[in-house]
């Protein structure tokens, strides 16, 4: 059993308690970055920002492949 996140609990085919985790359903709240979005943008501004500082340490250490 998770205990970091909500889940949802319902009866099975069986008639036996079952659990999966809310964010499968619509039983929580959207996200707003995805209603923001509305499916234009697959990337957060922040995670397109780590990954050019990952680039610009990448070149400055001279990683084969990476030009300086």
């Amino acid at each position: 059993m998770a205990w970091d996140e909500d889940r949802v609990s319902f009866l099975d085919e069986n008639g036996e308690v079952a659990s999966l985790p809310a964010a499968w359903t619509d039983i929580d709240p959207v996200d707003p970055f995805v209603v923001v979005a509305a499916g234009r943008c697959p990337f957060r501004v922040e995670d397109l920002v780590a990954v050019a500082d990952l680039i610009d340490t990448l070149r400055s250490r001279g990683v084969a492949g990476m030009a300086p």
